[in-house]
């Protein structure tokens, strides 16, 4: 199978460990750093602590489950990606550039909103918080947009990898931040021998918050913008529409012709395993009884740190490797480590189980995910980086998403064993899905 290459990457040499190793201290993967940081900080903010905070807040659990569609906003992004990509901010982009520009603006954003949430008690008025929930998860799908644009035009096809590695470094910092950082700041904020409940605690916790995005826009003033393509000067509406709509998908699909079926389909399943299987993981951990404090010790800090390490490794072996067979990897062990959580289930409480197997599941993840990435920034076009890139990260978790929504219902009918085991053979056709991907050259 055959197909032309959106760049032309330059001949493979062979690396010393050493010289791979280096590219994480370059310039452009400290900034990826610090950027990814930021791209990560909101994400829980507007999930899983929000929820946290609401129901302590005396909020329903029914309401919290319709908060999640929040989400939502990540999963469409695609839809809004053109203007990221072509439309200019009235001054900002004159004296920033187009991407540093979006970028400004979408953590303008998502600071403001994160202080007006602080600032308000959802037990009192639980509007302006999901007002300002949603504006959180669309500033950070806009920062998304825009930082992915400026990760492509920022670096060549080989060093992508790298970038990919350190920009989920940044990330999952973030994560562990905004989700064992806040709860801390927030129990450690509160007034002793008083309510459970404590607004100002939660205001003390999305201030600090807010103000972790500073360095992610410090960051954006002192960083060099890519090095700006031309667009075609479209002479009306309807011409500029077309080429910010129509031809970036236009453009993909005619590269890759049939084969562009064969790419869209792998890349809306090759995260399905780990997704649907996340969705139940923390009831599954509440059902076998480890506490809050167990959870949060070896989920979101001790995995997140295996999850780091599993993208430091997956970046260097597709640097020395190549991203496809990295990427066959990642799938092989994403599917086959949700089979442990099928063992983990007849383990009852058990924490050094749960550390064995949070410890192989992030570090599978982490090897999947940074060449996955790289993949996806491989097939973009450096003229339509930031709409085709929008595009391809949102069709990773729709698919996923939707059927990740029946896992509830399948629990209760099947039992968590049968459930991870399910989920690892949803892993089974991405391994051809890759395969056949990797024949396209």
């Amino acid at each position: 199978m055959s197909a032309p290459s959106p760049t032309t990457a330059p001949t493979a040499t062979k690396l010393t460990w050493a010289q791979t190793l280096k590219v994480y201290a370059e310039p452009a993967s400290l900034r990826m750093l610090s950027l990814g940081f930021s791209a990560g900080l909101p994400l829980l903010l507007v999930f899983g602590t929000l929820s946290f905070w609401l129901r302590e807040a005396g909020i329903d659990r029914t309401t919290i489950g319709f908060l999640s569609w929040v989400g939502l906003a990540y999963g469409f992004k695609w839809v809004w990606s053109p203007l990221v990509d072509r439309m200019p901010i009235p001054v900002l982009t004159r004296v920033l550039g187009r991407r540093r520009s979006w970028l400004l603006a979408s953590q303008a954003v998502i600071m403001a909103a994160l202080v007006v949430m602080a600032t308000t008690d959802p037990k009192l008025a639980l509007a302006p918080v999901v007002w300002c929930a949603i504006l959180v998860a669309f500033g950070s799908a806009t920062q998304d947009i825009a930082l992915d644009a400026f990760r492509i035009e920022s670096a060549d096809t080989p060093h992508q990898a790298a970038l990919a590695a350190t920009y989920q470094t940044g990330y999952r910092l973030a994560m562990i931040w905004s989700g064992a950082g806040a709860l801390w700041i927030a129990a450690r904020s509160e007034v002793p021998n008083a309510a459970l409940y404590q607004q100002g605690a939660w205001r003390t916790a999305y201030l600090v918050m807010a103000a972790s995005m500073l360095p992610g826009v410090l960051t954006v003033l002192f960083s060099r913008e890519p090095v700006a393509r031309a667009q075609p000067q479209a002479r009306n509406a309807m011409e500029w529409l077309r080429g910010a709509l129509v031809e970036p998908f236009a453009e993909f699909v005619s590269r890759y012709r049939w084969h562009a079926v064969l790419i869209l389909a792998l890349i809306a399943t090759y995260r399905i395993s780990d997704v649907v299987m996340g969705i139940m993981a923390n009831p599954f951990y509440v059902d076998m009884g480890f506490t809050k404090d167990e959870v949060a010790a070896v989920t979101k800090i001790y995995g997140v740190i295996m999850t780091l390490l599993g993208a430091f490794l997956g970046g260097a072996l597709a640097l020395r490797m190549g991203v496809m067979p990295v990427m066959m990897l990642g799938a092989i062990l994403s599917a086959g480590t949700n089979l442990l959580f099928a063992w983990l289930a007849g383990q009852g409480h058990n924490l050094y189980a749960l550390i064995f197997v949070i410890s192989a599941d992030n570090l599978a993840s982490g090897i999947a995910s940074a060449a996955f990435i790289a993949y996806l920034s491989s097939l973009t076009n450096v003229n339509y980086s930031a709409t085709q890139y929008a595009l391809f990260s949102s069709m990773m978790l729709l698919l996923p998403k939707f059927v990740a929504g029946y896992s509830g219902m399948f629990v209760d009918a099947f039992g968590y064993s049968s459930f991870f085991t399910s989920t690892a053979l949803l892993g089974a056709p991405v391994l051809l899905l890759v395969w056949l991907a990797s024949r396209i050259k």
